[in-house]
């Protein structure tokens, strides 16, 4: 098989691409795994050891000992005298405990004003209910028909018989020929209405 020009400048450029990125890759593993090494410390001889602690319990400083009760030990068992400890430690602010479940119940206020009568509280009478202003100014009656009234609200003017509600709210209760019955079916208010002067 003959690879033509234009075939082979592809597969040159392919094994081109191929070798950059083999040595990136390359680059890129020896990068992360080769850091370099630290400088080893100096093993001391154990018999320099020995003699380090031993100077360190004959003359223990001040400094020595807050920084050996700060270390922590490897020792994985519990510590009940650090418990105990820890457990015994009082809060002592100026504010509310927040380790306690308690509510602070503020204790009310007297007042110094004792002059208020201590009988029992009568609440005042309801008021009256509101007049009913209808004018009764005349009747009529006609043989073996019910009487009718004639009552009047300002310009408007009302004809009614017995048990007739007027103007949704006033019923008629008893009519005679000087005066008639009437009640405020909203306020249960009943009133005598006497003819008015000069009717007739």
């Amino acid at each position: 098989m003959q690879i033509g020009s234009e075939n082979r400048t592809k597969l040159i450029a392919a094994i081109a691409l191929m070798v950059v990125a083999l040595a990136l890759l390359g680059n890129w593993i020896f990068s992360s795994t080769g850091t370099p090494t630290t400088a080893a410390a100096p093993v001391e001889s154990p018999a320099l050891l020995d003699e380090a602690q031993a100077a360190a319990t004959i003359r223990p400083t001040a400094h020595s000992k807050k920084k050996s009760s700060g270390t922590r030990s490897l020792d994985p068992s519990l510590r009940f005298d650090l418990l105990r400890a820890s457990e015994d430690t009082e809060y002592k602010g100026a504010g509310r405990n927040i380790f306690a479940a308690q509510i602070d119940i503020p204790k009310p206020i007297v007042s110094a004003v004792t002059d208020q009568p201590k009988g029992p509280i009568v609440p005042p009478p309801p008021p009256p209910p509101p007049p009913i202003d209808l004018k009764f100014f005349g009747f009529a009656s006609q043989p073996g028909e019910p009487k009718r009234i004639f009552l009047s609200q300002g310009e408007d003017v009302f004809i009614a018989t017995e048990g007739q509600i007027i103007d949704r709210r006033y019923k008629v209760l008893r009519i005679s020929p000087q005066s008639v019955e009437i009640e405020d079916v909203l306020n249960n208010n009943r009133q005598q209405i006497q003819l008015t002067q000069g009717a007739g």
